[in-house]
Parts: C-alpha cells; structure tokens; sequence
C-alpha cells in the first residue's frame, strides 16, 4: 500500500464500488449522537450528503472521473455471507439502544457505525442524484466489485475505486482506497478511529512481493475464507501463504487441508477469476441538471437551497471548462 494524494490522482478515471462508497456515507455522516440524518418525513438523507458535498468535489475540484458500479444480484454462494451480515447488523442496532440508554456515548458511537443498511430507498435515492448531477451509473450483473475490476482490467479506467480488497482477486491492476475528502474510519473492534487518506495498492506489485501468481491469491483467499466460502479452520493469512508457496495450487494440499475447501472449488474460483460482468456498457458523463438537483434536494428532501446551489454551479462550471477544453481540442 501506497499513500497518495487527490493532487496526484487529478484527472483520472475510477469505477467506483457503489455498495462500499454508500456503506461508508451511511456509517460517517451521522449527527453527533450517532443517528443518521434524515428529512422531515423521517427518510435517510445522510448517503444524499455524501453524493452531493464529497463525490461532487472530486469531480469540480480535481476533475476525477468516475462512474459507480452498483451491486446486481447476488451470487447464491454469497447467501450465508449477507445473512449473517444482516444478524451483525441487528446485534449492533440493539447494543446501541442499550448504550444510548445508559448514556455511553462512546460504546454506542461503536456500535452505530455498523447498522447502516444499504436499502432500495438508498440506492434509487444514489442513482437519481448521480444522474441529476451527470455522473455516470451502471448496474453489475452480480458484485459490484467484480464488474468494476473487469473495467479496470480491461483498461477503460485507471483503477477501482473501493475499500475492499476482494477487488484484487477479481483482478483489479490498481486499487484506490478511501476516494473521500474528510472524515475518519471508526475500527469498532479496537474502540478507535483513523483518518481516511488516500491510498494505492497495486496488483502487480503484491504478487510480486508475495511470490505468487493471481490464482494462487486466490487459492489463498480461499484458504482464509471469502464472501462465497467460509474457509479452512486454523487457516489464517501466513500459514495460507506457506501452504500455497510450498504446495502450488489447492489440489495439491494435504487431504486434511482440502476437505476444508469447497468442494465445487472451481466453481468458487472462477467466481474471481471468470466472474459475470457487463462487457459493453457506457462511461460517458452526462450534464447536470441544476433544476432538478434544486427540486429533488431542497423541495423533496428539504435540504438548504444556498447549499445545494453551491454545488450545483461548481458542478456547472466544471462541465463548462470541460466544454472549452474539448473545443479547443477540436479546433
């Protein structure tokens, strides 16, 4: 990992990982008693600010490009990973009830990070307003994740714009971390927060670093446990290296270590390395509507009208030079 800077990263391109962008509004923009904002009907605004105040100043101020890949449907495999996600997220909900009734505030700030649900309301909400606001969308076939590295992969943009480092299995060359302006990341297992500053994390170089090949990361991921496997029991990430160093590929671990895997394991595997994805798909922009920013915000969602239109006409601005910069070209 590498860590670099908005300055560094001006004008590139970035297929960015919808699902984790909005789970990250949705456990940092709250009110300081740890409730998400909302509009006066009581609907969940705080992904809506998000969109608006950080994602439209990576577009005005350092003219990045980039184009949100939502989730499609699931994989089956990936069932129990999302129940028991879901059972996380209700555990949390009811500790930080019970924290907030005995006034811990910091036990309970720990808690609420993780109750964020990405809901269809959120999603329609995120793909109205990036539209709105010109900024391209797509839904993938199945994860999110996958489809924006195939994109990558493919060389239609300059990396992967996600937190989660599955995208490496899925073969994305360049992973950008934390494409956020301000704020922190709280770790609620260490009680403690760390600031998100811009990170890289190359493909190429890891494999490199870790002597092995992008299949056998994957054999690796599998040993450790995925979204679609649970993994083998004792197995964690060194010990997992070792094996796949020494043995090459996962038919050829000790029996003992490969009735632990999936027994459909090429299944599991081409799910990284063969995933589902859209091939043809559009990354241009398109031209923000100022008016039907102001209405969908300020008279659906009663947000402050000076607010918004500050961020609408840098978001006119920025198409404007880019018109200009095109004509000269063109000339």
């Amino acid at each position: 990992r590498e860590q670099t800077s908005f300055k560094a990263l001006y004008g590139k391109s970035f297929a960015v990982d919808a699902s984790i962008e909005l789970h990250q509004f949705l456990a940092l923009i709250r009110k300081p008693d740890g409730s998400l904002f909302t509009d006066p009907q009581g609907r969940v605004t705080s992904h809506l600010i998000g969109l608006l105040t950080r994602t439209s100043r990576l577009v005005t101020d350092y003219k990045l490009h980039p184009i949100f890949v939502f989730d499609g449907r699931p994989n089956p495999l990936k069932k129990a990973t999302i129940e028991a996600r879901r059972k996380v997220q209700q555990k949390a909900q009811t500790e930080y009830a019970q924290a907030i009734a005995a006034k811990d505030y910091s036990r309970a700030w720990s808690k609420v990070v993780m109750t964020g649900r990405v809901t269809g309301d959120v999603l329609a909400d995120a793909k109205r307003l990036l539209s709105l606001m010109g900024i391209p969308w797509l839904v993938a076939l199945e994860d999110g994740e996958a489809q924006a590295s195939f994109m990558a992969a493919k060389g239609d943009v300059w990396a992967v714009g996600s937190k989660d480092y599955d995208c490496l299995l899925f073969g994305a060359p360049i992973l950008a971390r934390y494409l956020t302006l301000t704020g922190r990341e709280y770790l609620p297992s260490k009680k403690t927060s760390r600031p998100l500053i811009p990170e890289l994390v190359k493909l190429a170089d890891n494999l490199e670093a870790l002597g092995i090949s992008r299949e056998q990361l994957v054999d690796l991921a599998l040993l450790v446990g995925t979204d679609f496997n649970e993994g083998v029991m004792g197995i964690g990430p060194k010990k997992g290296l070792a094996l796949v160093r020494k043995y090459g590929a996962a038919e050829k671990f000790p029996e003992e270590i490969r009735g632990g895997l999936p027994s459909d394991l090429d299944r599991v595997r081409s799910i990284f390395l063969h995933p589902r994805v859209l091939e043809n798909y559009s990354l241009k922009r398109g031209r923000p509507d100022p008016d039907g920013v102001i209405e969908f915000l300020c008279e659906e969602r009663a947000f402050t009208k000076d607010r918004v239109q500050k961020v609408v006409d840098r978001l006119v601005e920025s198409q404007a030079e880019s018109d200009s910069q095109l004509g000269k070209w063109l000339a």
